[in-house]
């Protein structure tokens, strides 16, 4: 639940928000008995559209995701429907206001014409005669929530849930998968499931859970990596070398050296879905450290600033390199990865992380 002063700080962005709208005022009426219903605090706020009294009833909430509006919107209602608020108002307007409201969540409202304030800025306020709609980017706090679900360790579930995505799947299991603490994997379980994006069945130790909006989760995490700064690259030459040579030559100064990598970007979408006539470099993730730059000088790959057909990405942990596929003879990274990695890559990557999408992954 929210403090009294977080509370505060909300409605007074509300109404910040109202006044700013044209032809309307705003005023703070009433602390509202919710009659029972404790999961929603509601304020009746006093408003005029064009010179037409409303009451406007605000339920107040921490955080609102799709599974908590359905709740929410039945409480705002019976709380509307009873005529709290304003008496000489001509009507009473039900709205949700919250610090943070998920993309979701706010879909179902609008569906239900059902106004939502987060502490954002974003608006949606469906009035008689008239509707208001201001939408702006997440708060501070919510950006840095949903961007730490698609990074670290947490990112690796999202990985194994995809990958897997027709499975049912433990807790104990999905960790196993991709290295993470059960924690981890619980903590981010919860998350999606609040995002509405898993189906579960069972309880307790045996509850089990599968992704049922997989499209949904890629998009969002490919949304949250198009807003985190690129990946440090570091840029080689290798003398007399076309892509496909050079991705044999590595993989076999990789298989002499012991060590783990992964092709991908455009040479191992190129593998999964052919679709471009060339592909001019090859980007490999590599873990850092002195036997990977014996493995480079032993290649003959010198560093460049311009014209590079290497580029290396250095690995933070073998997660990264998780559901790697061989393909061909050469190590790719997992379709799911190969595409998360065009989408924020340049020139036409774009064009192919879509025909990679379509044609291999499939959601």
């Amino acid at each position: 639940m929210n403090t009294p002063e977080v509370e505060s700080a909300l409605i007074a962005e509300l109404l910040e928000a109202l006044r700013a709208l044209p032809d309307v005022t705003a005023d703070f009426a009433c602390q509202v008995d919710a009659g029972g219903q404790a999961a929603v605090n509601d304020v009746s706020v006093s408003i005029r559209v064009a010179g037409r009294p409303l009451a406007l009833l605000v339920g107040i909430r921490k955080a609102l995701y799709p599974r908590d509006v359905r709740q929410a919107l039945w409480q705002i209602r019976d709380a509307a429907s009873r005529g709290t608020g304003d008496a000489g108002a001509d009507g009473t307007l039900p709205l949700l206001a919250a610090e943070s409201i998920s993309p979701g969540a706010k879909d179902l409202l609008k569906a239900e014409r059902v106004g939502y304030f987060d502490a954002g800025g974003s608006l949606y306020l469906p009035a008689p005669g008239a509707l208001f709609f201001v939408d702006k980017p997440p708060s501070k706090s919510t950006s840095r929530a949903i961007r730490s679900l698609f990074s670290g360790r947490r990112a690796h579930v999202l990985h194994g849930l995809l990958m897997r995505r027709e499975d049912w799947l433990g807790v104990t299991e999905l960790a196993e998968d991709v290295s993470a603490s059960p924690s981890t994997v619980s903590m981010v379980l919860t998350e999606l499931e609040r995002l509405d994006w898993l189906d579960s069945r069972g309880q307790g130790p045996g509850k089990q859970r599968r992704v049922s909006q997989p499209a949904a989760l890629l998009d969002a995490w490919a949304a949250s990596l198009r807003q985190q700064p690129a990946e440090a690259m570091r840029r080689f030459f290798v003398p007399s070398m076309k892509v496909d040579a050079l991705a044999a030559g590595l993989d076999g100064v990789c298989s002499s050296h012991g060590i783990d990598y992964a092709v991908t970007h455009e040479a191992a979408a190129q593998r999964y879905a052919p679709f471009l006539s060339n592909v001019s470099q090859v980007r490999i993730r590599l873990p850092v450290g002195s036997t990977t730059e014996a493995a480079l000088g032993e290649l003959g790959a010198r560093p460049v600033s311009e014209g590079a057909n290497l580029v290396v990405i250095d690995t933070k942990s073998p997660g990264d390199l998780l559901f790697r596929q061989r393909v061909d003879g050469v190590w790719l990274a997992s379709p799911i990865q190969t595409y998360l990695d065009l989408v924020r890559a340049e020139g036409r990557a774009k064009e192919l992380a879509a025909h990679l999408r379509r044609t291999r992954i499939g959601f």
